[in-house]
């Protein structure tokens, strides 16, 4: 359960660097996803990710701390054309879509990733959508069993490869969407 002290909201310009700077450390704390010497534009995505407030119907979320402090992010993507990724995932349709979710250390086991996800199955709701559908690897086994607590299921035909990092899809049928 999320702590009350904890809200969701969009990113405001003024946190595109505070952002980027807390997704760059988590990802880059993750045992066994590559390094930024290893995938550079990944982490200059990572760091940069305030240009996704810019997408067709996408919003970059934060979860905001009582004292304003930034402790979470995650990208939500309404148009499955913007998502970004390899594999089939941008040609889905009736979809919404969430990619990298970062929670800070000091905040994990506090629902924040959680509520950052929930949030993003809210809007595609909001849109009508049929499922949402993400991306994860094996390094981000917590995030991994979090979406599966929240009833995302494998869908191996959205799995792809990443310069030889392995990407497993997972999708969330939403009803009456």
């Amino acid at each position: 359960m999320i702590r009350s002290d904890i809200s969701i909201r969009d990113v405001h310009p003024d946190e595109f660097d505070d952002l980027g700077r807390l997704l760059v450390d988590v990802y880059s704390r993750l045992d066994g996803f590559p390094r930024e010497q290893e995938q550079p534009a990944y982490y200059e995505m990572l760091r940069n990710i305030g240009g996704f407030t810019g997408k067709k119907d996408a919003h970059v979320l934060v979860a905001v701390t009582g004292n304003h402090e930034i402790v979470g992010g995650v990208v939500y993507f309404g148009d499955m054309a913007e998502y970004g990724s390899g594999g089939t995932a941008t040609q889905a349709r009736n979809a919404s879509g969430i990619r990298l979710l970062g929670v800070h250390s000091k905040a994990t086991g506090r629902g924040v990733g959680k509520a950052l996800t929930n949030a993003c199955i809210q809007l595609a709701r909001c849109k009508g959508h049929g499922c949402v559908i993400l991306h994860t690897t094996q390094a981000m086994q917590v995030a991994w069993r979090l979406y599966e607590k929240l009833g995302f299921e494998r869908a191996e035909e959205l799995d792809f490869t990443q310069k030889g990092l392995p990407v497993f899809g997972f999708r969330l049928e939403l009803q009456g969407g």
